[in-house]
């Protein structure tokens, strides 16, 4: 189906994806590009990931790894670091390579380089790359606009005790999505800490966060909408970090052939903008 090119193979979401493409379904691996001193450079791409060869060794050029032995990648997935994504974005324009962006903690100039990039091959952003909170992001948009501003909304999350950022992205996106349904900005609404002997009560129309770090949890996400006699949770729990692969490479076959412009997971499950 696509000709890829990962970046960031050798780490834990390159090398799931690797797995993904040589399990089949008519993807072709054709680069793999690694950071220097990784000492999974010069290996095949396959060993690396734990498999039998696939041909394509870890490289730490990227004219090399998206020169994809000549053929060159109809698609480069992305899951490396903010301090080289705009890079990346830039290159992948040059080249006409389509792009999936699965690196988290982008700030305002990874995202502008995304942007310009996206204005010559098509892109598709993500925080999360899961599917399941993809749609757990619109059921939260919808749920807060039916019930209303009586509900409060709070949103937890747990993550692994190696996790820096708190709250996660995806917490983030889920409280931007309330936000939004009540015609408001986050940052305008957003509670990410309460004193522990508070004077006032929790301020109307707040959306709270909090967050959990924890031994291996891959990830957790609820978001609580509470009126005065009933509660809705929605929920989404991640067990395996392989399904972070699979939505990037659903994104992957996905965008082929699409015209240039930024998309979203949203695009790829047809969900309105």
């Amino acid at each position: 189906m696509a000709r890829i090119a990962v970046l960031g193979a050798s780490g834990r979401m390159g090398t799931a994806l690797v797995r993904l493409i040589a399990a089949g379904g008519g993807h072709q691996l054709v680069g793999a590009l690694g950071e220097p001193g990784d000492p999974a450079l010069g290996r095949d791409a396959g060993q690396v990931a734990g498999l039998d060869p696939v041909g394509v060794r870890v490289t730490a050029s990227l004219d090399e790894a998206l020169a994809g032995g000549g053929a060159g990648p109809e698609v480069v997935i992305d899951f490396t670091a903010p301090a080289v994504a705009a890079r990346h974005a830039g290159a992948c324009a040059a080249g006409g390579h389509a792009l999936v962006v699965g690196t988290t903690g982008l700030g305002e100039a990874e995202m502008t380089a995304l942007r310009a990039a996206a204005g010559r091959v098509p892109v598709l952003h993500a925080r999360n790359m899961s599917l399941g909170i993809t749609v757990l992001t619109e059921l939260v948009r919808q749920a807060t606009a039916l019930l209303g501003p009586d509900f409060d909304v709070e949103v937890t999350e747990a993550h692994h005790r190696h996790k820096k950022d708190a709250p996660s992205g995806t917490a983030l996106q889920l409280g931007e999505a309330a936000a939004a349904a009540r015609g408001r900005r986050l940052q305008d609404v957003a509670v990410y800490s309460r004193p522990r002997l508070a004077t006032d009560e929790r301020p109307a129309g707040a959306i709270g966060f909090a967050s959990i770090r924890a031994g291996g949890i891959v990830g957790d996400h609820t978001v609580l909408l509470a009126g005065a006699e009933e509660q809705l949770e929605l929920t989404h729990r991640a067990t395996d970090r392989a399904l972070f692969a699979r939505g990037a490479l659903r994104a992957a076959g996905w965008l082929v052939g699409k015209p240039a412009r930024l998309y979203s997971l949203r695009d790829v499950l047809g969900l309105p903008a």
